[in-house]
């Protein structure tokens, strides 16, 4: 197979691209022009415009194909929704177990922050920590189904874990190039599984420009940067198939999502959209919301400024480093999703977010990421402001294990010598702002 290039635009009827006993794919459509498809039987990059590819199903064939009676006696992994997904075949899909993440109530925090229907979709109980596994899981078996030799992407970190990961369980080399201040461990991940990892001084733009010059001279080698393929969107999707099974098929009146890609937003948005089609839930859909780091925010400036495109933001810095993405591919679908369903956006500063992560470790043991813990924070501004109701039901989606940031909450613990005992009043860990700051009090007998 030589390097991937683009297949001619298709005008004609859509052709089926996978069994129709497995998946309801039809074909692959531009983004920005909507009259030109794409073979989905062949590897895709984007359109010839430069636009993301979106995969589209016949939506007849999947509702006679399966419903929610048939969906919910199925294993509990995302592969239970395969008729709108891209993978041909059951023998193609290649998994750790990903999918059906809790939604949790968060009573005592949503009292704390005026919103009581506060819930969590908790993305960190997936392989590889995070939500990342979702797309990984989805686009490296068709990948491999479609006969690529390998993949190839820049990331922030948890993507390219999660597609080590996964180009492993798949037996397809693996290239990752990830900005150097990208979390240590996940570095360590991508060696684990054996990908060749490289780190740049630069940020995740520089990353991706290394990538295509490097595609470019290895045979078969797929690009899978965010939006540069069109089957990373569908795993994502399933977050919002869940949510929507997991509510018995309806949906919450908002949902908030940390946004640095777009990925899992617009994922959401095309997801919810087609089981409105299917008549699976009703036509209106959740007020959608974007979050962003105030450090890193073009999808949020942009909404501000009732722009259609985002614009490249200067010397991004985010201690929510997933969300550090200055140039959007899918900015433009951001704002779109946003735009459809009356959300909005919102930048939220890492003192925030932070301060959001602790207080729902404190009041629900769940130790978030920092992207997830900007939604909290997110929630919270929003209701001061009057945007969320006390009424409204909010799901925010955590997007990954806060045990993948163990910087954001340093945590020295007090020593206490084995003859000597615990102090009376106890061992206090405080945080005292951006980026941590905890200080140990332990005086008195045995303290240190």
């Amino acid at each position: 197979m030589g390097p991937v290039t683009q297949e001619p635009a298709h005008h004609g009827p859509p052709r089926p691209a996978a069994s129709a006993a497995y998946s309801a794919l039809a074909f692959l459509e531009c983004s920005r022009c909507p009259a030109t498809s794409y073979d989905a039987g062949q590897v895709q990059g984007t359109c010839g415009c430069g636009a993301p590819l979106l995969a589209r199903y016949d939506l007849e064939r999947a509702a006679a194909l399966t419903g929610p009676d048939q969906i919910a006696a199925r294993p509990p992994s995302l592969w239970r929704y395969h008729e709108l997904l891209p993978v041909s075949s059951a023998r193609s899909v290649v998994s750790l177990g990903e999918g059906l993440t809790p939604l949790l109530p968060m009573e005592r925090l949503g009292s704390a922050l005026g919103v009581p229907g506060l819930l969590m979709k908790d993305e960190g109980a997936l392989p590889t920590g995070t939500f990342k596994a979702r797309g990984a899981a989805v686009a490296v078996s068709r990948a491999a189904e479609l006969g690529a030799t390998g993949v190839a992407l820049p990331s922030n970190g948890n993507a390219g874990a999660a597609w080590a990961a996964y180009a492993a369980r798949a037996g397809l080399p693996c290239l990752v190039v990830m900005p150097a201040a990208s979390p240590e461990i996940t570095w360590a991940e991508c060696v684990a599984a054996g990908a060749r990892a490289y780190l740049t001084d630069g940020l995740i733009g520089d990353a991706g420009r290394l990538i295509r010059a490097a595609v470019a001279d290895r045979p078969g080698y797929q690009d899978v940067s965010t939006l540069r393929e069109p089957y990373r969107l569908e795993g994502k999707k399933t977050i919002g198939l869940e949510i929507a099974e997991q509510l018995g098929w309806r949906v919450p009146d908002v949902i908030v999502f940390p946004t640095g890609g777009g990925v899992g937003l617009v994922g959401i948005a095309k997801g919810l959209r087609e089981l409105a089609r299917l008549g699976w839930i009703g036509p209106v859909l959740p007020r959608l919301v974007a979050v962003q780091a105030a450090g890193c925010a073009p999808v949020v400036r942009a909404f501000e400024r009732q722009a259609d495109e985002t614009e490249p933001w200067p010397e991004a810095r985010t201690e929510a480093f997933g969300l550090t993405v200055p140039d959007p591919l899918g900015g433009f679908l951001a704002l779109e999703a946003i735009r459809a369903t009356a959300g909005t956006a919102v930048a939220v500063t890492d003192q925030e977010l932070l301060a959001s992560q602790r207080q729902a470790a404190r009041s629900e043991g769940t130790w978030v990421c920092p992207e997830g813990a900007a939604c909290f924070a997110a929630v919270a501004r929003l209701r001061r402001d009057g945007w969320l109701a006390s009424g409204d039901e909010v799901v925010v989606v955590n997007t990954g294990a806060g045990l993948k940031y163990p910087r954001t909450v340093p945590a020295p613990p007090a020593l206490v010598p084995a003859g000597g005992r615990i102090p009376d009043n106890g061992y206090c860990a405080d945080a005292t702002g951006p980026g941590g700051g905890y200080s140990a009090d332990a005086t008195g007998p045995g303290g240190s």
